[in-house]
């Protein structure tokens, strides 16, 4: 192979990953840009717009969700939907409806990329339309476990104090749900005093409030206070001990990223920037090189 054919090689997998990133961005920004659903709280819930594109569709193909062999996925749609915090704003029948609709459009896709002879560029269609709505939901239910993982411990130390100082767990509760910002935490809290209120028992709105958002440290605080009031023990110095529990969880999680973040970076410098280095430096020295011999 002739220094040429190298060089040309070199610039079309560069072309390919540059196209790559390029569909990933692409995508990225098409999730950004969402169109807004309230709820009750009159907290916002919004959809991608590509997934949004379908949906007006989606009512025509709900029967598709309701055949015998779709029982388990709509079930576990639906799970994910309420873990997400998007009941409100979708059904598990047109969010299947949606994913069946998008990939058949890749399939269409697909077809004309292969008849025009763009075969790759069908078949990424193909994957990107097939596989968006459930990666995006299984992002959106992680990142949303993320950041009650991360607003829990502040809550706890804020529901202790008040605790010991003497107010009732539910009055606490809820000045602190009308001083923070409203985040995944939040708006689950909120809800659960809302059923509280309503004059469902502060056990079974517990309960629900775990089988709802299915965190584990989440769900391990809720039994513990469950517990509590069911052997009657001191909710403040609970809250406490759950409180310092998840600080040093968090910090140990941290930590292990930490640690994690070289060997993750290796595989990027190795593959993208290393050969990108070389390229520079040595290319002009072997064509030097070569029109000296030549």
């Amino acid at each position: 192979m002739e220094l040429s054919d190298l060089v040309t090689l070199v610039a079309s997998v560069a072309a390919g990953i540059a196209v790559t990133c390029l569909v990933i961005l692409l995508f990225d920004m098409m999730r950004g840009i969402e169109v807004d659903r309230k709820l009750g709280h009159d907290a916002p819930k919004r959809l991608p717009i590509l997934i949004r594109l379908f949906m007006p569709f989606a009512p025509n193909f709900r029967f598709i969700a309701r055949f015998d062999s779709m029982t388990t996925a709509c079930r576990q749609v639906e799970e994910k939907i309420v873990m997400a915090g998007y009941i409100d704003t979708v059904t598990a029948e047109d969010f299947i409806a949606v994913r069946c609709l998008m990939s058949a459009f890749g399939v269409i896709m697909m077809m004309l990329c292969l008849f025009t002879g763009k075969i790759i560029f069908g078949f990424m269609f193909l994957g990107c339309c097939a596989f968006y709505p459930q990666a995006w939901l299984t992002t959106v239910v992680k990142k949303r476990h993320l950041e009650i993982l991360k607003a829990l411990p502040n809550v706890l130390d804020l529901l202790t104090l008040s605790v010991e100082a003497g107010r009732d767990f539910l009055t606490a509760l809820r000045d602190i749900l009308g001083r923070r910002k409203m985040d995944a935490l939040g708006e689950e809290l909120s809800r659960t005093f809302h059923e509280i209120q309503l004059g469902k028992s502060r056990r079974n709105a517990l309960k629900e409030l775990s089988l709802r958002v299915k965190q584990p440290d989440l769900t391990s605080v809720l039994n513990s206070i469950i517990q509590a009031e069911e052997l009657g023990v001191s909710i403040g110095k609970l809250l406490r001990i759950q409180g310092d529990t998840l600080r040093n969880k968090r910090f140990t999680r941290a930590e292990k990223l930490a640690n994690e973040a070289p060997v993750k970076i290796l595989l990027p410098v190795v593959v993208f920037i290393f050969p990108a280095v070389m390229i520079i430096l040595m290319v002009p020295i072997l064509l030097k090189a070569f029109k000296m011999f030549a």
